[in-house]
C-alpha cells in the first residue's frame, strides 16, 4: 500500500477578516499584515524544506510580483481568485490564472475559492484548471453544511476535487481554526486517524494568522497564537509529521498526478 500523503496549503490573500467584524482596514494594510505573516510562515516551511501549495489571490500577486517570481520551485502556485472579497466566475477565474502564470512563469493548475464557497465546476474547467480544492466536507455554522459530500478526493465533471481534511465518520474538521484551538496532541492524534483511514491530509492556513493581530477586534478563537505561539505549534506539528511520515509531504498538483496515475 502506498504511503499516505500530506499537503500543507496556504491561502495567500488580503487580510480582510477585520472587515467581517466591523473594523475598517485599508487594502494596503491588509496586504502588509499578510506580508508579515507570510514571511514568518514561509521562513518555517523553507527551513524544514517542506513543499507547500500556495493559493494566491490576483490582488496579492500584483502587489507582490517579486515574491511570486522568486517562489522556490519546491512550492506550487495556484489561484485563490482575483479578489478575496468578491468574485465573478466569468472573469476572475481566468484573469487570476493568467496573472499568476505571467508573474511566475509557471503553469497554474489549481484553484481554491475564498472561504470555501461553491463555484460551478464547469466554469473552473473552462478557465483551464485541472483541479480544485474548495470543499470542506463538514458543517461550519454560519458558513456551509457539506456533511453529505465525500471526504476523500474524487473526479467529477472533468476535474479532481481535493477536499479539506476531516476525520472519518465524525467529520471533525482539521482546518486552520481547529489547528489553533485544539491541543496539539489532539490535532496530532486526529491527523494520524485521517492518514490511516483516508490516506491523505489536506490542511490549510492563512498568512495573517502568523503575525500580530492585536489591534483588530477579532474573537480570541480566530487570533489565538498570533503573537508567535501558533508558529511554534506549527513547527512542532511539522517536525512530528516529518519524523513519522518521512518524505510524504507533497504539493497538491503532485498529489493529483499521483491520483490520476492510479485512476
Amino acid at each position: 500500500m502506498a504511503a499516505p500523503k500530506i499537503m500543507i496549503t496556504l491561502d495567500v490573500e488580503e487580510c480582510d477578516i477585520p472587515l467581517e467584524y466591523g473594523f475598517e482596514i485599508s487594502l494596503e494594510e491588509q496586504l502588509e499584515v499578510s506580508r508579515k505573516g507570510l514571511k514568518n510562515f514561509m521562513g518555517l516551511v523553507d527551513s524544514l524544506e517542506i513543499p507547500v501549495t500556495i493559493f494566491c489571490t490576483g490582488v496579492f500577486a500584483e502587489n507582490n510580483p517579486d515574491w511570486i517570481s522568486k517562489l522556490h520551485p519546491r512550492h506550487e502556485l495556484a489561484s485563490h481568485g482575483y479578489f478575496h472579497g468578491s468574485f465573478d466566475a466569468k472573469k476572475d477565474l481566468k484573469s487570476s490564472k493568467d496573472l499568476l502564470e505571467k508573474l511566475s512563469g509557471r503553469k497554474v493548475l489549481g484553484f481554491r475559492m475564498a472561504r470555501m464557497q461553491y463555484v460551478d465546476e464547469a466554469e473552473i474547467k473552462l478557465a483551464g484548471y485541472g483541479y480544485h480544492s474548495s470543499l470542506n466536507p463538514t458543517w461550519i455554522p454560519g458558513r456551509y453544511d457539506h456533511r453529505d459530500k465525500p471526504t476523500i478526493p474524487f473526479f467529477e465533471h472533468g476535474l479532481w476535487n481535493v477536499p479539506a481534511s476531516v476525520t472519518p465518520k465524525t467529520r471533525i474538521p482539521l482546518f486552520w481554526l481547529a489547528f489553533k484551538n485544539f491541543p496539539l496532541w489532539v490535532f496530532n492524534y486526529l491527523s494520524q486517524v485521517c492518514l490511516r483511514k483516508n490516506r491523505f491530509i489536506n490542511l490549510y492556513f492563512h498568512p495573517w494568522e502568523f503575525t500580530d493581530l492585536s489591534k483588530y477586534p477579532l474573537p480570541f478563537h480566530v487570533k489565538r497564537g498570533h503573537r508567535g505561539s501558533l508558529l511554534k505549534k506549527l513547527e512542532c506539528y511539522l517536525k512530528v509529521a516529518q519524523k513519522n511520515n518521512l518524505d510524504n509531504f507533497i504539493t497538491m498538483n503532485e498529489y493529483v498526478k499521483y491520483l490520476s496515475d492510479g485512476k
